[in-house]
C-alpha cells in the first residue's frame, strides 16, 4: 500500500456573512487536527450578505475531501471550491516588510525591492517598510533576502484566490 503525499490547496468558500461563522470554519479545522496555513475572510456581497473564507491548507486527497465535505455541510455554507483541482486561478498576497538599516545595506534593499516591485510605503533615516504582492513563494523570497540586510518586521494578509475566466465562485 503506497503512502499518499500532503499536497498544498487552496480551498474558496461562500458563506452568510454572519457572526460566529468564521469560528464554526476555524473550529472544523482544529476539531480534526488540520492546520490552516493561510486564512482571509471578507465580504463580497453586501446585498445578499455574502463573505468569501479563503483558506490554504495541506493533507492527503483524502483529508482534503473530508475538509471540503465537512464544509459544505455547515448550514451558513453556500459553496465550496478547491480552486487547485478546479482549473486555473491566480493566488495572491500582501505584505508590509520592515527593514532597518543604513549604508550599503540600505541601498541593498532598495536594489532588491526594486527587483521584486516592492513599493516603499513608509521612510525614515534608519528603516524603510515595503509594500509587496505576489504569490507566497515570491514573498517568502523577498524577506529572505531582506534577513540579512536588517529585517525588523513583517505584516501578511494570507491569501486571497480566484479562479481565471468568466464563471464565478
Amino acid at each position: 500500500m503506497s503512502e499518499q503525499k500532503s499536497e498544498r490547496h487552496t480551498i474558496a468558500v461562500l458563506v452568510d456573512n454572519e457572526a460566529g461563522i468564521l469560528a464554526r470554519v476555524t473550529g472544523l479545522f482544529s476539531g480534526r487536527g488540520y492546520n490552516i496555513e493561510s486564512l482571509t475572510v471578507a465580504e463580497v456581497d453586501a446585498k445578499q450578505a455574502l463573505s468569501r473564507i479563503t483558506v490554504v491548507t495541506s493533507g492527503t486527497p483524502m483529508v482534503i475531501e473530508q475538509i471540503k465535505a465537512q464544509m459544505d455541510r455547515l448550514v451558513p455554507v453556500h459553496k465550496t471550491s478547491d480552486l487547485t483541482v478546479e482549473g486555473p486561478h491566480i493566488e495572491r498576497e500582501l505584505a508590509l516588510i520592515k527593514v532597518q538599516g543604513t549604508g550599503e545595506k540600505r541601498v541593498e534593499s532598495l536594489r532588491i525591492a526594486d527587483i521584486f516591485r516592492a513599493k516603499v510605503v513608509d521612510s525614515t533615516n534608519t528603516s524603510f517598510v515595503f509594500e509587496t504582492t505576489g504569490s507566497t513563494a515570491k514573498i517568502n523570497a523577498f524577506i529572505k533576502l531582506m534577513e540579512p540586510l536588517g529585517l525588523a518586521d513583517v505584516c501578511r494578509t494570507g491569501v486571497v484566490a480566484i479562479s481565471r475566466g468568466p464563471a464565478g465562485l
